[in-house]
């Protein structure tokens, strides 16, 4: 009985780790051809022993269900000379896909607190706006470069931070992320002069951003595609609540401290997160076979471009190439602009909601802080409104059309999430524009944002886990880039 789609039976998956759709899921006894071309019943998994989890810089799950294709006596003997350094991955306990539901849970959950703890970072700041342009004598305007600074920041971060995933695995991007992320708060936070406040505030957002990119490939390392979709919302949940949980809790260390302790908490908020963090293991699953080869004293294969082909690899495909989509792909191109527009409205609540409840309310900082909790509350509304879709709707569909014969679902059916969030965003900011005014009550902008936020995150959601299945990274860059951007903007 399967723990989330209930009565649908258990079966055996072979999606691409990637995030393609589960084109092909095989019953565990369904007859398969054996190397010898006789039917035989012993599963998919009996044709993944002798496969090599080098063939490739992702390893695919389909790939180890393929069965194998007839092989000359001087292949056979040269795979027999290498099945040492061979690890049989389907069964193997080192596989995550294998881990206990529990150790998964806890690695997600890790991953989650670390984006919304850079998140959280981004939007602290906003409280201490009027007193920082007090204290280095600057315009409120410029006092806001502090947070503009920071989420262009974001942006940037990820650009090396994917391939260097890709070499040395999700943990060590992790770490060093979260580490020296610190020590640029630590710097915003000692500041002197505007020029250094603003260094440092780029740069922590800088290093704090490749946590938001390499989170994706956490969940797809971790997850099968039939739960990636529940898994991927619960995760993209986190960095929607940090930007609520900021001028919450900035507005009360402002009040009664200063603009310091904005950072302060950040970095209180940091070190169990860190700490937490050094309790996760490796998840990519290339960097997890590595070690095992090495720990059996096996030779371990050369994957991908080297020297001089590497660094070319490197500028055309990973930096340039997400470049190129961006203005040659029209699905891209809409797609990153509306959710780079979504995405500077939301940070744009940071600027009008102490406006409107500080001016036109009369409300002091800690109590405008409590106003963004309506946000965090329409973004929790989202995720339970996309597990309802993902189980009632898309799942569903997907089952009718294996029954029908079909093998796969259309991308496009991904999207009805997406649908109803773009008619709550002018819902959510139309209510909040007509009732912001003193004759009406606070509560009535206030309620104004749940719509909002839940239509930014059903669109932010299936917009971006869309390119995981389709297009894979280069879009998700994109769209990566020009969101801090437009944030920036805005």
């Amino acid at each position: 009985m399967d723990p989330i789609f209930g009565d649908v039976p258990v079966q055996q998956r072979s999606p691409d780790l990637d995030g393609n759709d589960p084109d092909v899921w095989q019953d565990k006894t369904q007859p398969t051809n054996d190397l010898d071309g006789e039917v035989t019943s012993e599963g998919p998994g009996a044709h993944f022993r002798g496969q090599n989890p080098y063939e490739s810089t992702s390893l695919r799950d389909e790939d180890l269900e393929k069965p194998q294709s007839h092989k000359s006596a001087d292949e056979d003997e040269l795979q027999d000379s290498t099945t040492a350094s061979v690890v049989d991955w389907q069964d193997s306990p080192d596989n995550p896909h294998n881990w206990p539901w529990s150790k998964r849970i806890w690695q997600i959950t890790v991953t989650g607190l670390m984006g919304l703890l850079v998140t959280f970072g981004s939007s602290v700041y906003t409280p201490g706006n009027a007193e920082v342009a007090v204290r280095f004598h600057v315009s409120d305007t410029a006092a806001v470069l502090g947070l503009s600074l920071y989420t262009l920041g974001l942006g940037f971060g990820p650009v090396l931070a994917a391939p260097i995933s890709e070499t040395l695995g999700r943990s060590v991007v992790y770490r060093t992320s979260i580490f020296v992320f610190m020590l640029f708060t630590l710097g915003a936070g000692f500041s002197q002069t505007f020029a250094a406040l603003c260094a440092c505030r780029f740069l922590a957002g800088m290093t704090g951003g490749p946590v938001l990119a390499v989170g994706g490939g956490t969940i797809a390392d971790l997850l099968p595609v039939h739960y990636r979709g529940i898994g991927g919302a619960t995760f993209l949940l986190a960095p929607f609540l940090g930007p609520a949980l900021g001028p919450f809790i900035g507005g009360f260390a402002v009040q009664y401290k200063n603009w310091r302790w904005t950072q302060w908490v950040t970095l209180f908020a940091a070190v169990p997160i860190l700490l937490c963090c050094f309790t996760t293991p490796e998840t990519y699953q290339k960097i997890i076979a590595k070690r095992l080869a090495k720990r059996q004293r096996t030779p371990i294969p050369t994957t991908g471009p080297t020297g001089k082909a590497a660094v070319k690899f490197l500028l055309t495909v990973t930096l340039i190439r997400p470049l190129v989509m961006l203005f040659t792909e029209p699905i891209v191109t809409s797609f990153s602009a509306y959710t780079a527009f979504i995405f500077a409205v939301l940070f744009g609540f940071f600027d009008a909601f102490p406006i409107v409840f500080g001016g036109v309310y009369g409300f002091d900082l800690s109590q405008v802080g409590l106003v963004f909790l309506a946000i965090g509350l329409g973004c929790i509304v989202a995720l339970v409104v996309i597990i309802f879709i993902d189980r009632k709707i898309y799942f569903k569909l997907y089952l009718q059309i294996k029954a029908e014969g079909g093998t796969k679902v259309a991308p496009e059916h991904r999207l009805y999430a997406a649908i109803l969030g773009s008619l709550l965003i002018p819902t959510g900011l139309f209510w909040f524009a007509w009732t912001a005014r003193k004759e009406v009550h606070w509560i009535s902008p206030v309620l104004s944002a749940i719509p909002f936020a839940c239509g930014n995150l059903l669109v932010f959601i299936r917009l971006v886990t869309w390119p995981w299945a389709e297009v894979k990274y280069s879009e998700a860059a994109d769209q990566h880039i020009d969101r801090q951007a437009c944030t920036m903007c805005s």
